[in-house]
Order: structure tokens, then sequence, then C-alpha cells
């Protein structure tokens, strides 16, 4: 079965606190009167976005504008919600009220690529006088009950309306490494419907964001809950993000695993086998047994009991109990019970890091470019599992070290992202695409910007690249030279900048030993 994808990024390479609890045993709620469905559909807009993507092998640069349409909806504070993917990366936002032939120019005030929610802001705040925000529940729905989604999808340009059920509510994965809770519905969710309100009897309940790709009326709404968490994240002009239990878990239903950790009859959890930070200063260790997040206990499948709705992932109440960057937890270890506290951080640190709206960085040596290896980068491989295997078989830390955290502080791998440009330096050399430096003239390489440093105060006659993995040979260039040329193929090939501006920094703190 393939992944639930967001609407605007079907076919697009680069995808990318609480409140209000459900009551949950209401029956199936009515459809809206003829009045509250006119206020309702008044507080649906259509969103115009011209987007400028990164383009991950010509990092200097950006993808050709790309316009698409979405949907969005009316909140209070005189803002406009709608998916973070509509406007990721958007040089220009108009918005259009319904029934209404004219384009009103909008910004985005906050974003949240992980949780795909972001805020809008009018420049002209005018239409907000007769067009107020919908009212929202406070609570989640109920299954089986009946929900209206209304948006601007392809087929047409007037207001969309489609009906179905509430048939599923769970916490999943939503993207960049963020979960949380997710409410699946059978009414038609299609492309240009992103952003736009799900409506149960004339309250929202969320916000439509995704479909599954490969199945018929599987369409996925952002709940109320999570909104709030998001606007409340996002009231001081920053998003954080969400906080994360970042530890691998097995579950506890194996009688000879539950008996050689000593764990009582009655007792349930799951088995720590990987640690949040794996050393001699991690909270937790490998074989201790999770049994309460907080006051909650957690089954031994990982899930715990929420109130109104079925079980669900224990990492719901991650997000509803952690304070100040850390989380209660009561553990079995030895067979002893403790209490800990761990921590918990929005975005744990990686080695491969996400983009999360940033563009790449990148610095060109020669005919070379490189640039921080990203979560993007090996993303972009996951679609061809002939690719992922053969990096794996070849050691490439782009497959071998996608989860990792980094060896030591400000660690980031270093890539090689584009074709070698054409100069008589390069000839003979097959393209190193791909290719993770690990040493510049047998000095390892840290970060992008300790690479630019080793090149910057370089003196030997030639510099010698070296790569992980196998099958990945040397490139060496005679040093004065390849800075020499550095300048024309930047103009024969039209990059503006010899690097973005962090490495260029570092590269112009002082001239290059011994230059010409």
């Amino acid at each position: 079965m393939r992944s639930p994808l967001p609407l605007l990024l079907v076919s697009a390479v680069l995808a990318l606190a609480s409140a209000g609890r459900s009551a949950g045993a209401d029956a199936a709620v009515a459809e809206p009167a003829a009045g509250g469905a006119a206020a309702i559909e008044n507080s649906v807009v259509k969103i115009f976005a011209t987007l400028r993507r990164p383009d991950l092998n010509k990092p200097w640069t950006k993808q050709p504008p790309d316009t698409v349409t979405g949907s969005g909806v009316i909140v209070d504070g005189k803002r406009i919600l709608t998916n973070a993917h509509v406007v990721l990366y958007a040089s220009q936002v108009e918005v259009q009220a319904h029934e209404s032939g004219a384009k009103i120019a909008a910004t985005v005030e906050a974003i949240g690529p992980g949780i795909d929610l972001a805020v809008l802001k009018l420049d002209d705040e005018s239409l907000f006088d007769d067009h107020p925000a919908v009212k929202r529940s406070t609570r989640l729905p109920a299954i089986k009950d009946t929900v209206m989604a209304y948006g601007y999808p392809t087929g047409g340009t007037a207001l969309s309306i489609t009906k179905g059920i509430v048939s599923r509510i769970e916490f999943a994965g939503y993207g960049y490494s963020t979960g949380g809770l997710r409410i699946q519905v059978d009414a038609a969710i299609n492309p240009g419907n992103s952003g736009g309100p799900a409506i149960a009897g004339e309250e929202m309940i969320g916000l439509a964001f995704s479909r599954l790709e490969s199945a018929q009326n599987i369409g996925y709404i952002i709940p109320n809950e999570e909104i709030d968490i998001f606007l409340a994240d996002v009231a001081d002009g920053r998003y954080d993000g969400k906080p994360r239990l970042a530890v691998a878990v097995e579950k506890l239903e194996n009688q000879a695993l539950r008996d050689s950790l000593r764990v009582p009859k009655g007792t349930t959890g799951v088995v720590v086998t990987e640690p949040e930070a794996p050393g001699p200063d991690a909270v937790l260790r490998r074989w201790d047994v999770v049994t309460k997040i907080g006051s909650t206990p957690i089954d031994d499948q990982g899930r715990v009991a929420a109130e109104g709705m079925p079980r669900v992932s224990f990492h719901y109440e991650v997000q509803r109990v952690a304070a100040d960057g850390t989380l209660p937890l009561s553990i079995l270890r030895d067979g002893a019970e403790q209490e800990v506290k761990v921590p918990c951080p929005a975005r744990p640190p990686l080695v491969l890091p996400e983009l999360i709206g940033d563009y790449p960085e990148y610095f060109v040596f020669g005919p070379l470019v490189f640039t921080t290896a990203t979560a993007e980068h090996a993303a972009s491989t996951e679609g061809n599992a002939r690719v992922v295997a053969m990096l794996a078989a070849l050691g490439n830390p782009l497959a071998t070290r996608r989860a990792d955290r980094p060896a030591f502080p400000g660690e980031r791998l270093v890539m090689i992202c584009s074709p070698l440009f054409p100069h008589r330096l390069s000839r003979g050399y097959d393209s190193p695409v791909g290719r993770i430096v690990a040493t510049v003239d047998k000095q390892p390489v840290k970060n992008l910007e300790h690479l630019v440093e080793l090149l910057r105060d370089s003196t030997e006659d030639f510099v010698v690249f070296e790569f992980a993995g196998r099958a990945a040979p040397p490139l060496v260039f005679p040093r004065r030279e390849a800075i020499a040329a550095t300048e024309e193929i930047l103009t024969d090939n039209g990059v503006r900048a010899q690097g973005s501006p962090g490495p260029l920094a570092v590269w112009n703190e002082k001239p290059p030993a011994a230059a010409p």
C-alpha cells in the first residue's frame, strides 16, 4: 500500500498544549442548515501560489516557477488557515473569496511543514468585514459522523462540496518526521482541496490535507486538536514543532521477552531497543520497559486509551504530556520500577537534516559543487528501489546513515550534488554525483563550512578528495589551477555566486593559502 501524499505534491519528488479532545459518543451529525451552509461557504477561499522550490542538483538556483491552487479557510484573528504544501517556497500568494472575482495579495505569516499547516495574512483585511471566521468544533467527531469537504479541487472553478463519513481516527505520520492525530474520511478529496475545511454539522472539524493515492475515497483531515497545537506554537511568530520521543521500541507481547525482562503479570508497556541518545548520558537504556507516559498506561502493543476514540499510538500522549522539552515516564529496569524524565525535542538532531522550507547551501571549487546532504536528497532516491539497494550495497551514507544522529556536535555530511562542470580539469573523471566527501587531503570533513576551511587553508599542490563507501574513487585537482578556474567556470555556467552565504563567508575570511 502506498503512503498518503500531499494533494499538490502527488507527482513531485520534493514533498513535502492539547485542546478539545472528543466526548466522542454523539450520534451522526446532521448536515448544515441552509443558513449555516451559506456562512461556511463564505469562509472558504481559493489560494493561488507561485512556488520556487529548491533544485537539489543545482543549489545555486531554484526550480522554474510552478503555479498551483489550493483552498483555505478564514479563522479567528483575521487569518487564513491552509496547508503548508500549498504555500511552501511561495514567492507570491493570492487569495480569492467565494463568489468574488478579485484576488487579494497575501503573505505567509507562519508555516509548519511537518504538520502541513500554514497561516496567511492578507495585505487588505477588508475581506474579513463580510467574511467571518468559520466556527470550529472543540471536540473530535465520532466514527460514522457525516462530514462535508469544502474546497476548490481540479475539475472546475466553483466551490466544491463533497459528502462522506468519518471512517477512522488514528495517530499517524504526517511528514518531515512529524506525527499527529489524523481523521480518515470517505468524502472525495482531490488535488486543490488541500487546505479546505471539513465540516460536521455547522462546525469545522479539521482541514483536508492528503489522500491515499492508490485507493478510492480515502482522504485525510488534520483535526482541530492538531490545528490548536500549531496555532499555539506559532503565536510568537515562530514554528518550533511538536515534542517527540525519538526512541525505537518493541511490543511486549512475547512471553519469553516478558520473562527475560522480569515484567510482572498485569504490567504492560513497550521495550526500548534504541535509546533516544545512545551513550552513557542517555536517560533510557536498551531493554528498559516503558510502562506509562505521565499517568497513562501503555499497552503491550504500544497504544494508549484516548477518551472518545479507539486506542492510538503512545506517541499521541507525548504531545499532550511533554512540558519544557521533557517527558515523564515510568519504566522497569532490571525488574525495578523507576520514574524518569527524558528529553523530547521537537527537532532531534540528524546527520541528514531536513530543509523544512529552507534552500540548500552550496560551495563551488573548480568544477566541483558541494552541498550539505539533507533528508530531501535521501528521499529523492526512495522511489527507486534499485538505486536505494545500490547505495546501501556501496556503503553510501545517504542510505546507511539515513536516520542517524550526528556522531559529534556539528557533524553534517557533505556531498557532490551536480555533475562536474565542463572544464579541462574534469577531463577523464566519471560523474561523482551523490558521493559523500570523507576527507580533503586526508583530513576528515566535519561539515560544509569545515570543507571550505580545509580548501581555503590548504598549501598542497594537489587537493585530494576521498569519499565514503566503496567504488567511489578519489578525485585529484591541482589546487592553484582549480582556484584560478573557479571564476571562469561560474561565469560560463551562469552561477552568480561561488557559494551560499555561510560557506562563502568562511572562504572570504582570509585569502586562500598561496593563491596566485
